[in-house]
């Protein structure tokens, strides 16, 4: 796997743990569930924009 990738892959699965617990918190209704959702998401959503960014910068040396 390329050196590039492998930030983002971390990031997405560190913000899809945290997704998956503050699901679980808000099911049984635990404290502290809207800050761990918010936290995975938006980990989620800047893994994407890192990914982007090092897709575009691959093209971009080609």
């Amino acid at each position: 796997m390329n050196s590039k990738y492998k930030l983002p892959l971390v990031l997405f699965l560190v913000g899809m743990i945290f997704s998956i617990l503050g699901a679980l918190f808000k099911m049984m209704h635990w404290m502290g569930a809207h800050y761990l959702l918010i936290f995975g998401m938006l980990t989620e959503a800047f893994a994407l924009i890192v990914l982007i960014f090092a897709i575009l910068r691959k093209d971009k040396l080609k």
